[in-house]
């Protein structure tokens, strides 16, 4: 196989795997064992990629249909998007499992697996496109299939969940085509190597800070970014829980990977105003969010505050722009979303096994406290989240506060610190009510629930990654590097590969 080849098979395998689950709908057995083969087949086709990037030192390219960059599609698998697919797949691939151990009656619709992996697909090639258009294309697939996934929810505020995600979604959508446009009228080319270097060039051109604008406000939207979070909590508390755990983990990375490209690629000059916002808007999510969170009487919604939280800290390692600082929110992202998606799964599992099956304190109270298993991790993954060895969210942590420091952005480093304190407050509040009360005087805890097999992997590799960090930060720290120098990407991009 020609490794150029390699960057097409995150994209092409669960792509053409939802195809076939979909066929396979009258046989459900055969279907959702499919559907796991197909997510760990991207998941080692994903870390092919990375290991090839890292082997050349370079981007991986592919020229679809065999037009040259800026004339046709191009696929490009550098070392940012093939950590981002790299995690993706990691936390999509958990899903599954969670999903093949879940009660929920939707993981068993013939349309679940089908528009799983396509949510895989869209958001590998959302990452691994280098044109934006294309971008917008994978963007919209994972859109339809994150709505159409949170629409069938047991839960009955599914359906409202599903409009409010839509139509963010819908605005976002219609901000990124004016985006789209602006950029083309200018410069005359979606591909983001020619449009770097075109911007660079001719940095004056008058639709250019519009485009500038409506992208920013495209991934802060995607990223349920404060104050464009509004929507969040609802949709992830009443979303399925193996959905949930993908949204609020992984596919929130969508918009935080638009940012590394905005301030590192495309817009060179402008990247010191837009990194000024992006440190304000994190400040501000930092603080609300964690406030929020620990106000909050659900545990699905205290995560999805939580979320907002942490996307704020990875924002502020955007912000600071420093190789060291890059390299922080890379880790911090991957941390993430191993982390939530574990500690959504463990609300899932213990919804599942209380007397009304719901995530509110008040009926969760004192139920996990004949499930050891699920405290345990339940614990582990509040460290992680907090930033407490021995976990990876210590070393996410570290890195952020070590580049913090080097930037001289004290007073941001003691807001860090009050929104990891905030963290620790309300995940252990969490886990006291959940786990340590008694249950309330006739509460009876259903024999049966959902799997902790998944959310135990994750909290494993998040372990496994605070103790022996090496695979994970020196990537991040290398990937970092190539950003903060652009001119291999477009060189890679342009000169075809």
């Amino acid at each position: 196989m020609n490794p150029s080849h390699l960057v097409l098979l995150p994209i092409v395998i669960p792509l053409t795997g939802g195809i076939i689950a979909l066929l396979l709908s009258s046989r459900p057995r055969l279907q959702r064992f499919w559907s796991l083969g197909s997510m760990t087949a991207a998941l080692a086709a994903s870390l092919a990629l990375a290991a090839e990037v890292w082997d050349r030192g370079a981007p991986v390219v592919y020229q679809c249909g065999g037009w040259r960059a800026p004339f046709g599609i191009t696929l490009v698998g550098d070392g940012l998007s093939a950590l981002f697919v790299v995690m993706t797949f990691i936390v999509m691939a958990a899903g599954v499992i969670y999903a093949l151990g879940s009660r929920d009656a939707v993981v068993r619709y013939p349309a679940f697996h089908p528009l799983f992996l396509s949510l895989a697909a869209g958001l590998a090639g959302a990452m691994l496109t280098g044109d934006l258009f294309t971008m917008y294309v994978f963007a919209e697939l994972l859109v339809i299939s994150g709505t159409m996934l949170t629409a069938a929810s047991d839960d009955p505020f599914g359906a409202e969940a599903a409009y409010k995600y839509y139509y963010m979604s819908l605005m976002a959508s219609f901000f990124m085509l004016l985006a789209v446009g602006c950029l083309y009228a200018s410069y005359g080319t979606l591909n983001m190597a020619d449009l770097a270097l075109r911007i660079a060039a001719e940095p004056a051109k008058p639709l250019l800070l519009p485009a500038v604008g409506f992208l920013t406000a495209v991934f802060m939207i995607k990223s349920a970014v404060f104050p464009f979070h509004f929507w969040q909590p609802d949709f992830h508390t009443a979303a399925p829980t193996a959905v949930s755990a993908m949204l609020s983990s992984v596919v929130v990375k969508f918009g935080v990977y638009g940012f590394f490209r905005m301030t590192t690629l495309l817009f060179a000059a402008q990247a010191p105003v837009i990194r000024s916002i992006l440190l304000a808007v994190g400040v501000a999510g930092i603080l609300f969010g964690g406030l929020s969170a620990a106000g909050t009487h659900n545990m699905k919604r205290m995560l999805a505050y939580s979320t907002l939280a942490q996307v704020g800290f990875i924002l502020v390692g955007i912000g600071w722009g420093t190789p060291p600082a890059l390299a922080a929110a890379v880790v911090f992202a991957f941390n993430h979303s191993m982390v939530k998606a574990a500690m959504l799964m463990i609300a899932g599992f213990v919804a599942s096994r209380a007397p009304v099956k719901s995530t509110a304190f008040s009926m969760v109270a004192g139920v996990g406290r004949s499930l050891p298993g699920a405290g345990v991790l339940f614990f582990l993954g509040s460290l992680g989240l907090a930033g407490i060895p021995p976990t990876s969210g210590f070393i996410s942590k570290m890195l952020l506060f070590r580049s913090g420091a080097g930037a001289a952005q004290f007073w941001v480093l003691v807001i860090i610190g009050a929104g990891g304190a905030l963290t620790l407050i309300y995940t252990m509040r969490a886990f006291q009510q959940v786990f340590w009360e008694p249950a309330a005087e006739g509460a009876v805890v259903k024999p049966f629930g959902d799997s902790l097999l998944a959310p135990a992997m994750l909290i494993g590799l998040v372990l496994l990654l605070g103790l022996w960090a090496d695979p994970l930060v020196h990537p991040a720290h290398d990937a970092a590097r190539w950003m903060t120098t652009p001119l291999a990407y477009v060189q890679a991009v342009l000169g075809g590969s």
